[in-house]
């Protein structure tokens, strides 16, 4: 085989399916339970193809301009088909990780929150805190304890979108975040202890998030967690506040 050939060569099912049997037996060693290892991985799967089908269709509205309009509708005809085809596949891999039960989508349907679901937010919430302050620890449990009432407020597909989510409202919010941070948060004159101190946990952004989105379902999910009302009240004076 030459190197073009070579080039060409794509992934078979076979070849697929070793590498990922090969990552679940890695991480299985690594002490992740096979059921979390799952789920990463169809949702890596799901999020490929959801980026395959959208760069697919922004391909496919453009055709060459001297092929004539017969060409050109043919064309793009079957470029919308494929694109169509792959985003029903990405969305099938979509509902294999998160459910197809059609409530699913429904504001009323939040189901428990799994712990891979607690440990994603995890991931997701510290380096876009990091991007305004400086890290100050908060106890472990508290942490899965708040990132918990407020997964609580979404459905499992708004939870599989969650890191996405939260970027796009630190970046719509940054000044207003740097503002809420720097008068608030680790370095300010406000002490770690009190209605202010999860401003100085990395969960505050998810909070902060929930608050500017569903305040009465965080309110709801809050409450029947026991947390501490001064900690939710806190939060909600520093974002209202124009200082």
């Amino acid at each position: 085989m030459n190197a073009a050939e070579e080039g060409r060569q794509q992934l078979d099912a076979v070849s697929v399916l070793n590498a990922k049997t090969t990552l679940l037996q890695l991480l299985a060693r690594a002490g992740v339970y096979s059921g979390d290892a799952e789920e990463l991985i169809g949702l890596v799967e799901a999020g490929a193809l959801a980026l395959a089908h959208r760069e697919l269709s922004g391909i496919g509205r453009t055709a060459p301009a001297d092929k004539g309009d017969l060409y050109e509708s043919g064309r793009l005809d079957g470029a919308q088909a494929v694109a169509d085809a792959l985003g029903a596949i990405a969305e099938r891999a979509l509902q294999h990780v998160v459910g197809s039960d059609p409530s699913a989508g429904s504001p009323d349907h939040r189901p428990p929150v799994r712990r891979m679901e607690v440990e994603r937010a995890k991931v997701a919430v510290t380096p876009l805190y990091l991007s305004f302050t400086a890290a100050s620890d908060l106890d472990p449990e508290v942490t899965e304890q708040v990132l918990t009432a407020v997964l609580g407020t979404m459905t499992s597909r708004q939870r599989a979108a969650y890191a996405g989510l939260l970027a796009d409202f630190a970046s719509a919010n940054r000044v207003r975040l740097e503002r809420l941070y720097a008068g608030y948060g680790p370095g300010s004159s406000i002490a770690i202890h009190g209605r202010y101190s999860l401003i100085h946990s990395p969960t505050s952004i998810a909070v902060l998030e929930r608050l500017a989105t569903a305040p009465s379902a965080l309110r709801e999910e809050w409450d029947a967690a026991e947390l501490p009302p001064a900690w939710l009240d806190g939060l909600t004076t520093a974002w209202g506040s124009p200082a």
